[in-house]
């Protein structure tokens, strides 16, 4: 009887598994599929919107951005540089007064002589979902080009495509500088959390633990 009830049980969770890992292939194919008009890889071949919107992606331990986000950051700033852009919105992790993500993006971005009145920081995004909501939500973007890298690009579009916003995107190259097999952690998380969001976008509709009072681009 044991061993029989043993086999049930290993025969249950490998069907969940494969069931499980099916649904992952499946919901990743149809997001890279149905955004895939709107990905590119060149800022001169983007077309013209009002607003970049640029995803945090870390900060170093003396408070500059990683090498991810200042690909992005720099990829923002050639945007504006060419006038494809007029606004860009930046939009990261602040959660401590040790840790903010923002204030390293707008430094970075002043240093190379982007203007302060070009830039309207977001403080509460934690997450992919929390940085699209709130793009819509608290600053009113209704049409941006969404500025990441390739491997994630695809779920931030589709995010932001869910919520109603008019959205192309830039995708840096993905960065080969990580440490022995960054990216590939990187990428099997960015499979998971594409399920995830699919999930939240068609089930659950969740609101960001953090919202606040509507504030538009400054």
């Amino acid at each position: 009887m044991g061993s029989l009830r043993a086999k049930i049980v290993a025969y249950v969770a490998a069907t969940a598994a494969a069931l499980l890992l099916a649904a992952i292939i499946a919901v990743n194919m149809y997001v890279a599929r149905s955004t895939a008009s709107a990905q590119f890889a060149s800022t001169a071949d983007v077309p013209l919107k009002p607003v970049a919107v640029v995803f945090g992606a870390g900060i170093e331990a003396d408070g500059e951005p990683s090498g991810m986000l200042a690909d992005r950051l720099d990829a923002a700033i050639d945007l504006y540089r060419s006038g494809r852009v007029k606004k860009l919105l930046f939009s990261g992790d602040n959660g401590s007064v040790n840790y903010n993500e923002v204030g390293a993006m707008l430094r970075y971005a002043m240093r190379r002589g982007i203007p302060v009145r070009a830039m309207t920081p977001d403080y509460a995004g934690f997450n992919t979902y929390a940085t699209c909501y709130r793009a819509k939500t608290i600053f009113g973007v209704r049409s941006a080009t969404l500025v990441t890298q390739r491997y994630h690009l695809p779920r931030a579009l589709y995010i932001c495509q869910q919520l109603g916003i008019d959205v192309v995107g830039v995708g840096t190259p993905d960065w080969g500088r990580e440490p022995d097999g960054m990216m590939l952690r990187l990428v099997v998380r960015e499979y998971l959390a594409t399920l995830l969001a699919s999930w939240e976008l068609n089930v659950t509709h969740p609101r960001p633990k953090y919202l606040g009072r509507y504030e538009g681009l400054r």
